[in-house]
């Protein structure tokens, strides 16, 4: 077997083992969720955004899905680029209920050419997340 042959395989068997561990560590998987989520923003696929979204999602304590969805649109639509920098970022496990996780972070928010944050200050935000099956799904969204 050749040398690029060997290196092939062991990066696909270890890709397929990462996403192996990825599946049974709800750690590992909670924070590839936050990485996706943040992806697909910013990548402004809204579909997908709200693929993630569990069913009873509410930003803020008010409001939902549809909101979510209609905000989306119209930024996407308004800011050619969309650039989210997470300053920080901590994701959690609930040790007494895997099925619940949170994240906890400060982001700064881009649009326009994407190279200016549209306000100084970070935002400090609030996910919280609940395991369905092999996917976390965000639950509920605050922000100050």
């Amino acid at each position: 077997m050749t040398l690029t042959r060997r290196s092939a395989l062991l990066t696909l068997s270890s890709s397929f083992l990462l996403a192996a561990c990825a599946k049974d560590d709800p750690q590992v998987s909670l924070e590839a969720a936050v990485q996706q989520l943040q992806d697909r923003i910013e990548a402004k696929k809204t579909s997908a955004v709200m693929d993630m979204l569990h069913s009873r999602f509410r930003a803020q304590a008010e409001l939902d899905r549809e909101w979510a969805q209609k905000t989306m649109t119209l930024l996407f639509l308004r800011y050619p680029n969309v650039k989210v920098v997470a300053v920080t970022r901590r994701s959690q496990v609930d040790p007494a209920t895997p099925l619940s996780g949170q994240t906890e972070a400060q982001v700064l928010l881009s649009g326009a050419q994407g190279l200016i944050p549209e306000r100084v200050a970070p935002y400090a935000i609030t996910l919280r997340w609940r395991r369905e099956g092999d996917d976390w799904k965000l639950l509920d969204l605050e922000w100050q």
